[in-house]
C-alpha cells in the first residue's frame, strides 16, 4: 500500500526540532484527540509516558510544541489539542499504518462482491460508498466517469396527447428516462414505428455511437419514415443529446447521517451542518476527489488546507481505482471530522479501491 503524503516544509522543520520526548508527548496528545476529541492535560500525560516526567516538565515541552504551531489550548488552563498543521505533521511524518488483517480483507471482499453481483457499474460504486460509510462511521464518497453502456432497448411510452416517456435500457441493466414533446394529433402507431426504427439501429451500440448512426439513417430513410414519425425520432435524439455533454463524472455520497453521531458540543453541530452543505456542492467535491486521481496511492486532505473544508474543518481519505486497461476511472473515499481514525481508515480505503477495481476489470 502506498500513501501520498509529502512532508510540508513546516512539518519537516518541526520534525527536525523534536526530540524523542517531545515526539512522545505530541503523539499522546494526538492519539487522545483522535480517540475522544478531548484535550489532554500535562498531569494525565505525565502518567502515560514511558519515562518518568513531572507535569511541570511536560508543560515546558507542550509550550515548545505550541510555539511550533503543532498544538493549542482550546480554553484557558485546559489541556492541549493538535492544530490542523499538527495533524498534517502527524499524518505525514509519524502516522504508522499497517495492512488490514485477513478478516477485514475478507469482509470487504464479501460485502462488495455480494452486494454487487449481477449489478450495474453504478450499483457497484454505490455499494462501495455505502460499505465505506458503514465501516468508517463517516460519509462514503465515490466519483467516477459516467458510463456509456451499450443500448439493449428503447421505447416510447405515451403519457399525454403531446408528451411521451422515452425509456432507454442499457446492456448493464441500467435504465434512464426522458420526457419528450410530441406533435399534436400523433397517432399511436407513430410511437411504435419510432421505437422499432431506433431499436433496429441502436441496439448493441453506445449512445454516442448510436446517435450518429441514427441521424444518418433518418436522413437516408425519408421514404421509409413518414414526416411525423421522423419528427418523433428526432425529438427523442435531441432530448438524449445532452447526456454525455454535461459533467463527465458522477458523485455518489452515502452515510451523511453518520456525521451527526458522536457530537461533543454545539460547535460540532455547526461544523457538521457546514460539512453537509459542502457535500451538497457536488462540483467542489468532484474537483477535490479529482485531485486524488493523480496521487501515488491514498491521498489525505485535512481541514482548511483545501477550500472545500475550510469552514467545516473536515478531513477526507481517498484512493483511485482502475479499469481493465489500468486506466484510473474514479476515486473513492471517506469524509468525516478531522479526528478520523487515519491508521484504520487509510488501509480500508486503499483495499476497497483495489477490490472495486478488480470487479470492474472482471466486468
Amino acid at each position: 500500500m502506498s500513501i501520498d503524503r509529502p512532508i510540508l516544509p513546516e512539518a519537516a522543520a518541526g520534525l527536525a526540532q523534536l526530540d524523542a520526548r517531545s515526539r512522545e508527548i505530541f503523539r499522546r496528545i494526538v492519539d487522545s484527540y483522535l480517540s475522544t476529541g478531548e484535550p489532554l492535560g500535562s498531569r494525565n500525560i505525565s502518567r502515560l509516558l514511558s519515562v518518568s516526567l513531572s507535569p511541570a516538565s511536560v508543560r515546558n515541552v507542550m509550550a515548545d510544541l505550541e510555539t511550533l504551531g503543532l498544538i493549542y489550548a482550546p480554553h484557558t488552563s485546559a489541556g492541549r489539542l493538535p492544530t490542523e498543521l499538527g495533524l498534517r505533521f502527524f499524518v505525514d511524518a509519524m502516522l504508522e499504518i499497517g495492512d488490514l488483517n485477513v478478516e477485514d480483507r475478507h469482509a470487504i471482499e464479501r460485502q462488495v462482491r455480494a452486494l454487487s453481483a449481477s449489478r450495474s457499474v453504478e450499483d457497484v460504486l454505490t455499494d462501495a460508498s455505502a460499505l465505506l460509510s458503514g465501516l468508517s462511521r463517516g460519509a462514503g464518497v465515490v466519483v467516477a466517469t459516467k458510463q456509456d453502456p451499450a443500448i439493449k432497448h428503447i421505447e416510447f411510452v405515451p403519457l399525454e396527447p403531446t408528451r411521451a416517456l422515452v425509456v432507454l435500457v442499457g446492456e448493464d441493466g441500467g435504465v434512464e428516462n426522458r420526457i419528450v414533446q410530441l406533435p399534436k394529433g400523433l397517432p399511436p402507431s407513430a410511437l411504435v414505428e419510432a421505437s422499432n426504427f431506433l431499436n433496429a439501429r441502436m441496439r448493441g451500440r453506445t449512445l454516442g455511437e448510436a446517435r450518429a448512426a441514427v441521424e444518418e439513417a433518418v436522413g437516408a430513410a425519408k421514404g421509409e419514415l413518414d414526416a411525423i414519425t421522423a419528427d418523433v425520432v428526432a425529438a427523442g435524439l435531441a432530448d438524449w443529446a445532452g447526456v454525455s455533454a454535461g459533467e463527465p463524472r458522477q458523485l455518489i455520497v452515502r452515510g451523511q447521517a453518520n456525521l451527526l453521531e458522536d457530537l461533543k458540543a454545539l460547535e460540532d453541530l455547526d461544523r457538521v451542518r457546514l460539512l453537509l452543505d459542502d457535500l451538497e456542492s457536488k462540483k467542489d467535491v468532484i474537483d477535490l476527489l479529482g485531485r486524488a486521481e493523480t496521487a501515488d496511492g491514498v491521498r489525505i486532505f485535512i481541514g482548511s488546507e483545501n477550500k472545500l473544508f475550510s469552514l467545516s474543518g473536515s478531513s477526507m481519505i481517498a484512493a483511485p481505482f482502475r479499469d481493465g486497461d489500468q486506466k484510473i476511472v474514479g476515486v473513492l473515499g471517506v469524509i468525516g471530522p478531522t479526528r478520523l481514525n487515519y491508521a484504520r481508515i487509510v488501509p480500508m480505503v486503499d483495499y476497497t479501491a483495489k477490490v472495486v477495481g478488480s470487479l470492474l476489470r472482471q466486468g
